[in-house]
């Protein structure tokens, strides 16, 4: 199987690499600037769970030629439209896209783009950044990634893509529900992201200040929104969110907050925005509101720092 990993940045670059060292068949879609960082230093993983330094097989988008059986696509949302553009040279009519983005508005965009057929769901559960030097640094001891059919189905082309995980250095499950796991992880990711880049705080502190019940409301405001499209997330999974957000002491930020306090480009829109505009009616979520509005403010902010320099 032929695998295009789009960007060999932190996620796509860990589980490229990881399916690399197991001898897989991959090739990384990058820009100028990461393949000259690449074949300076090759592609290097630092890891408790087992370091990589392989040399990584590039390609740019204007040298892409012949489809792949498999385009993997980790990218920020907002660069969504500049990665179809650049990979749209190596999708064939068997190609599958995986895309491991928070939220589902992606899906929506590639299906367009593409036609259905060709887009899986997917996601991942990881912590990973890259170090000045271009090294991926892995942050904790999760590297999971779950995909399957978005109707369920385990079709050959799933069972083909399980076959070829396996092998590789990373916990990997095909699922007959992905799209409900989807949902349920995109509700954690926006009330996490919600709570603490409002109290730009991690969530100990928002326990400490007694503010816990105000993370839970906003968790059950985006719950609601889930189970008004048809995904309700499960008791089960309410009950971990919950019990991550009341946790005393705990130094947990969402990403995004990392973002904001760095000055960088937020995923607002597709995260916490995209699910407000699906519960069809701001006023009925006003924490989930407040926390889309205090995001959009501090993007409007950027922005006009960045057209004054």
């Amino acid at each position: 199987m032929r695998i295009l990993v789009v960007g060999a940045g932190a996620i796509g670059g860990y589980f490229g690499g990881r399916l690399l060292e197991a001898g897989r068949d991959v090739t990384f879609l990058v820009r100028k600037r990461r393949r000259e960082q690449l074949a300076r230093t090759g592609l290097s993983i630092r890891s408790r769970l087992g370091d990589v330094d392989l040399p990584a097989p590039t390609v740019m988008a204007e040298d892409l030629r012949d489809p792949f059986d498999l385009i993997l696509l980790s990218c920020k949302a907002y660069d969504l439209d500049d990665a179809m553009a650049s990979f749209a040279p190596a999708v064939g009519p068997s190609t599958a896209i995986l895309p491991l983005l928070n939220g589902v508005r992606h899906i929506d965009r590639l299906a367009e783009r593409f036609g259905a057929q060709a887009v899986l769901g997917g996601q991942c559960v990881i912590s990973t950044t890259l170090d000045p030097d271009g090294r991926i640094l892995h942050l904790n001891d999760a590297h999971t990634l779950t995909f399957g059919e978005r109707d369920g189905s385990l079709t050959p082309r799933v069972e083909a893509i399980a076959a070829e995980f396996s092998v590789a250095g990373f916990e990997s499950r095909a699922s007959s529900a992905i799209m409900q796991e989807m949902w349920e992880k995109w509700v954690f990711i926006a009330s996490f992201a919600g709570i603490t880049c409002l109290m730009r705080a991690p969530i100990g502190d928002i326990v400490a200040a007694g503010a816990g019940d105000i993370s839970i409301s906003l968790l059950d405001e985006c719950a609601q929104i889930a189970h008004r499209q048809g995904f309700p997330p499960s008791d089960a999974m309410q009950q971990r969110i919950r019990a991550v957000f009341t946790t005393t002491g705990s130094l947990l930020t969402a990403s995004m907050l990392r973002d904001v306090e760095r000055g960088a480009q937020t995923e607002v829109e597709h995260i916490l925005g995209d699910l407000l505009r699906r519960g069809g009616g701001s006023a009925a979520y006003p924490l989930l509101r407040i926390a889309h509005a205090h995001l959009a403010t501090y993007e409007a902010q950027r922005r006009r720092r960045e057209s004054d320099t």
